[in-house]
């Protein structure tokens, strides 16, 4: 009895004493496994007698359940205290920060839109909307096309499919001169308006896609006369570009709804190893050209039911996109519309800084 209760004495004090589960399991194997000492207690019991059996039976039976209750108990007890120390060490403290992430940014083209706006708004133009799906009287009709004009051709036009009751075709609006019609039509002078807006035209290149964006203008008044053109042109591209002056020419060119029509060059030198790859204005032998122009056509004026003896004024157009490319240095415009967020990362503008005359454009 004396060997019993100190062998439980020393089973009791080693499983008290393990640090681990697994110290744990060692304890537990050399106590109450195959070769462990209490199974081998119950193993010799065999070669007692019966009255022994008998007598040492219960106490090496008990022993046994004594044991490995400690060894549950310790068990329970070391697990716990596992899963404590796991639960501090992977802890997420969410008082710290959370990682930078990226809003998001102002498409290039939405900021250059929005810093023209801009700047016409500081000279007096409101601005005017209109559908991008037009019929061929805004389109075309009214702005002087005539019948056989390229423009109206299914190479040059996206045309949708003819109404079943009238078998008109309405088309994709191929400028926003429609806009103008509109305007002209539903108000009257003195009109001082801008037009942005989609645009579509079946072209695709590096600098052509077929859904673009412009910027038109139209002013209709008495007296007015193309120094009013030239003077509104030359200092909104002035603005545009940061310029404190512009060198600009103005070449004779044809459009159906203006006449005499121009388009406006600036003077430049293009993008090279001694200027450092980059546009320079106002230097330089070459031109570059900007934007279209022109005295609005009487015929635009009659078929918006104004009076071309009375009335006159000037209308001009240009491409944000290209604009955008000129000012802010992109090669080529067919990644502006392939929603690829690192190319707007690398191009995109804050949204909490809205162009305005006063605080800054760009």
């Amino acid at each position: 009895m004396t060997d019993l209760a100190t062998l439980e004495l020393e089973l009791i004090n080693a499983i008290g004493g393990a640090e681990t589960v697994a110290a744990l399991e060692e304890v537990r194997v050399a106590a109450l496994g195959k070769s462990g000492s209490v199974s081998g207690l119950l193993k010799g019991m065999g070669a007692l007698s019966p009255d022994q059996r008998r007598e040492q039976g219960p106490i090496i039976n008990g022993l046994r359940d004594r044991v490995a209750a400690a060894i549950a108990a310790r068990k329970t007890e070391l697990e716990a205290a596992e899963l404590d120390a796991r639960l501090q060490a992977e802890r997420i403290d969410l008082t710290l920060p959370a990682r930078p992430r990226r809003k998001g940014g102002v498409h290039p083209t939405m900021q250059v839109m929005d810093e023209m706006i801009a700047i016409f708004a500081e000279m007096g133009f409101a601005v005017a909307e209109g559908p991008d799906i037009e019929d061929d009287f805004h389109n075309f009709t009214a702005l002087n096309f005539p019948p056989k004009h390229p423009a109206r051709e299914m190479h040059d036009t996206f045309f949708l499919k003819p109404d079943p009751e009238t078998g008109e075709r309405k088309v994709l609006r191929t400028h926003t001169s429609p806009v103008q019609v509109r305007t002209m039509m539903s108000q009257k002078p003195p009109i001082r308006i801008i037009a942005p807006g989609r645009t579509f035209r079946k072209d695709s290149d590096a600098t052509h896609t077929p859904m673009f964006h412009q910027i038109e203008g139209l002013v209709i008044d008495r007296d007015i006369n193309m120094g009013h053109l030239k003077t509104t042109l030359e200092t909104f591209i002035a603005r545009f570009f940061e310029l404190d002056a512009v060198q600009a020419r103005f070449r004779p060119h044809h459009f159906p709804f203006t006449e005499p029509s121009a388009e406006m060059d600036i003077r430049c030198e293009r993008p090279s190893s001694s200027n450092g790859g980059k546009l320079v204005f106002n230097t330089g032998d070459d031109w570059l050209e900007i934007l279209g122009c022109g005295m609005v056509h009487p015929n635009v004026l009659i078929n918006c039911g104004l009076d071309p003896d009375e009335y006159q004024g000037f209308a001009f157009g240009m491409g944000v996109d290209r604009l955008a490319m000129l000012k802010y240095g992109v090669p080529d415009l067919r990644p502006m519309f392939e929603a690829d967020t690192r190319w707007l990362a690398h191009y995109g503008f804050s949204a909490f800084a809205a162009p305005n005359p006063a605080s800054g454009l760009s």
